[in-house]
């Protein structure tokens, strides 16, 4: 096996086991907003134009990292060292997004991702955050979804994959 066919196997398995502990849904769960000139450390976008689509790592020290979208958030999760030299996935205090239907802030561990659906995010296909299965059920039905995925199904490979319309 190659050393990058390695990497590819084993970061999602390290961010599952360093990212356990997220923040909880519910009351309290608040993360800073990005300011104007916010921009995504994976593609260099302005992230609050994409109110509906901003997802956000904060840090124990009280930094934040903020996105425009899921899709982006994964790639910087599962290869920290890529995208943000210096900083460890064992600080990472909280990780939210932006629920697709509600608008609200969920957690990133609670979540349902859809994917291969009719609806594109600011960088193209993307991971559609949901809050519960029967929402994704739905939303997969409506928009003409490919598939249902948790948090810790998500790998480099398939995020690769939608930035290429492949959504196996």
């Amino acid at each position: 096996m190659t050393p990058d066919r390695i990497r590819r196997t084993l970061a999602p398995l390290l961010c599952a086991l360093l990212l356990g502990t997220s923040a909880v849904a519910g009351e309290g769960f608040d993360l800073p907003k990005p300011g104007p000139k916010a921009t995504c450390p994976v593609c260099g976008m302005f992230v609050a134009k994409y109110p509906e689509w901003i997802a956000t790592v904060l840090y124990a020290d009280g930094h934040a990292h903020h996105f425009d979208g899921a899709k982006d958030l994964f790639k910087y999760l599962l290869d920290l060292a890529r995208w943000a030299p210096g900083h460890q996935a064992g600080d990472i205090r909280a990780i939210g997004l932006t629920e697709y239907y509600g608008l609200d802030l969920i957690p990133a561990r609670d979540a349902w991702y859809v994917i291969g659906s009719d609806v594109l995010g600011p960088m193209g296909h993307e991971l559609i955050p949901l809050e519960t299965q029967a929402d994704a059920e739905e939303f997969r039905r409506d928009h003409k979804g490919a598939r249902i995925l948790r948090f810790d199904e998500v790998t480099l490979d398939l995020l690769e994959g939608l930035d290429a319309s492949r959504f196996d």
